[in-house]
């Protein structure tokens, strides 16, 4: 799977005028099955989203639709997930 990490490089302002189409874009993905988790980081500088396991290129396409490229960076990391707690097995091949 992936970790991919979104780095605001424009003021949260402005990410927040793209935050509707950006959701949509979530959307998308989540209900194709790629997206497993998306969330803001704590303080407010970016975001998360753990992606399915797929081709890099592919993955780069999603990518370059989201909204967010006009105010992010993408900071993409492929993890292969080998131990996991009782309750979160499933993230194991993924």
């Amino acid at each position: 799977m992936y970790v991919v990490y979104l780095n605001y490089f424009r003021p949260a302002e402005e990410a927040d005028a793209l935050l509707a189409p950006h959701i949509e874009w979530l959307d998308r993905y989540f209900d194709s099955g790629d997206f497993i988790a998306a969330g803001r980081k704590d303080p407010r500088t970016g975001g998360m989203v753990l992606v399915k396991d797929m081709d890099r290129a592919q993955l780069d396409a999603i990518l370059a639709e989201d909204p967010f490229v006009a105010v992010a960076h993408y900071e993409v990391t492929k993890v292969n997930v080998t131990r996991a707690a009782d309750a979160f097995e499933g993230l194991k091949g993924i």
